[in-house]
């Protein structure tokens, strides 16, 4: 059998890494993946076989304690003025969570400049390949409405406008479009180098966005506004509320599965009892991120071979992390955490295999073969396409930014919601759930690296290390620090006390 598997790899190796090296955009397959054993195979027997200590589980699903701290009320702001400077116009690339912050700041700048906002435009994810719309995404309608005491927005240009189109300023330098804005902005540099362009022209074009705004120096009113956009305005479209309310619905409540009615629709019989708990796991471990992070995620040397490729057709070298060694990253805590060890970070902050498990993720790199340890774990393990028929998805299928919209909705409602690395949804989650004061794990990535490299701990030690390494990341409230994000850290320009 070990005969025919080496066979199997020889002559499967060189078809994947041609493959690779010929056409980037698929996801890297490796067939080694397949037969890899776990990597803490030590760790992963006793968390099968141990049982949670005394204490811990009904901790966990406890309720933060009240901090003190709650949204801030609105304050007498600058009413919004008569005449408009003229129309905003923001391009924003990256994914969901990205461009969600930037229609904060979008909004912001707007209310700096006493210009009219047009509807952002979304950029196509050069990764994700989807071209999804504000209005594809977020509630117009809601947007307006909840922001029409604020600014001026409109969904379109008037006809005299209409010729400022992305492709407009795609093809030639133009006095309209800004493109010069720094990383981080003043309100001041908008006022000094975007406001004469909106007297002279009646519109300016600002591309890129992205993190374009400053978090320090604000007027208090612009960083309510910023808030009162990502926590009051931006809600999705119906149909994803719809659909994220089903899914927590048959997280919360045991069904049995019938026979889909002619294969378009699930059915559901509820067992009349309380809603049961459920906790959510971002687990953001794609291609790209292996990739870039230049760790070794132990799937031999196919793997590290491929992404090494990967990793040198997509940044040409500029990736600092591959002049470390896999030890010295970990150790730093600069890897992100496969599906097996953040099983294990569960399992020992006290999960158990009736916990209820809902996978918020794309694409996993490395497929089924490395979610299978997570599995083992967490046997009650959902996700999309296991609690949504084909039919109920069909709407959002291939659009990553549709997905990530579900997701990040269930994440919303999840008793506990844990980020197994960091990144923009990681961010925009964090903070949302600290504004609606919700439990959120924040894993200690630094200690968690170096308890990783440990081969020789035991199960016991380990779990006692990851309990007190984690005491006070249950999702506590952390005041923001200067140039740290609002959306991330609400208070105290989001949250006060009462």
């Amino acid at each position: 059998m070990n005969c025919r598997k080496g066979i199997l790899l020889q002559l499967i190796f060189p078809i994947l890494l041609g493959f690779v090296s010929a056409d980037l955009s698929p996801p890297i397959i490796v067939s080694e993946s397949m037969l890899m054993k776990p990597r803490h195979s030590n760790l992963l027997k006793d968390a099968l076989t141990s049982e949670p200590s005394n204490g811990e589980p009904s901790e966990l699903w406890s309720p933060l304690p009240d901090q003190g701290w709650r949204p801030c009320g609105e304050n007498a702001r600058p009413a919004k003025p008569t005449n408009s400077s003229g129309y905003l116009q923001v391009f924003l690339d990256g994914g969901l969570n990205q461009q969600r912050m930037g229609i904060c700041d979008a909004v912001a700048v707007a209310k700096i400049l006493n210009a009219t906002l047009v509807i952002p435009l979304l950029e196509v994810n050069p990764v994700w390949k989807d071209s999804s719309s504000f209005e594809d995404i977020f509630d117009v309608d809601h947007f307006i409405d909840v922001l029409k005491d604020d600014i001026n927005i409109v969904k379109d240009l008037p006809f005299e406008y209409a010729w400022s189109t992305r492709e407009f300023y795609a093809t030639a330098i133009r006095e309209t479009r800004v493109k010069t804005a720094p990383v981080h902005a003043s309100d001041h540099w908008y006022i000094e180098n975007v406001l004469p362009i909106l007297q002279s022209y009646g519109i300016a074009a600002i591309s890129p966005f992205s993190h374009r705004l400053a978090f320090d120096n604000m007027p208090e009113d612009i960083q309510r506004l910023r808030c009162k956009v990502n926590f009051q305005a931006l809600t999705f479209v119906p149909h994803i509320r719809a659909l994220g309310d089903a899914l927590v619905s048959r997280l919360q409540y045991p069904f049995s599965r019938s026979e889909p009615d002619h294969g378009l629709l699930h059915q559901y019989t509820y067992k009349k009892r309380e809603p049961q708990k459920f906790v959510v796991l971002h687990l953001r471990f794609d291609k790209d991120m292996a990739a870039h992070s230049a760790c070794d995620f132990g799937g031999g040397k196919a793997e590290k071979l491929a992404l090494a490729k990967y990793r040198q057709a997509m940044w040409q070298g500029r990736v600092l992390n591959s002049q470390f060694t896999d030890e010295e990253l970990r150790s730093q805590g600069r890897c992100p955490m496969t599906p097996e060890e953040v099983g294990l970070l569960l399992a020992a902050l006290g999960f158990d295999n009736s916990t209820r498990l809902y996978l918020a993720s794309h694409k996993v790199y490395g497929g089924k073969a490395r979610l299978e340890t997570l599995r083992r774990l967490f046997p009650l393990m959902e996700d999309k396409k296991s609690l949504a028929s084909p039919y109920e998805r069909a709407r959002i299928k291939g659009k990553a930014s549709l997905l990530a919209a579900l997701d990040y909705y269930v994440s919303m409602h999840s008793d506990i919601f844990v980020s197994a690395s960091p990144g923009n949804m990681h961010n925009a989650l964090v903070g949302h759930r600290t504004y609606e004061s919700l439990k959120t794990v924040r894993p200690n990535m630094g200690l968690l690296g170096q308890l990783f490299l440990d081969k020789n701990m035991g199960w016991v030690d380990f779990r006692q290390a990851v309990v007190e390494g984690h005491h006070y990341r249950h999702g506590q409230l952390r005041m923001r620090k200067p140039k740290q994000s609002i959306y991330t850290y609400p208070a105290p320009d989001c949250m006060c006390r009462p």
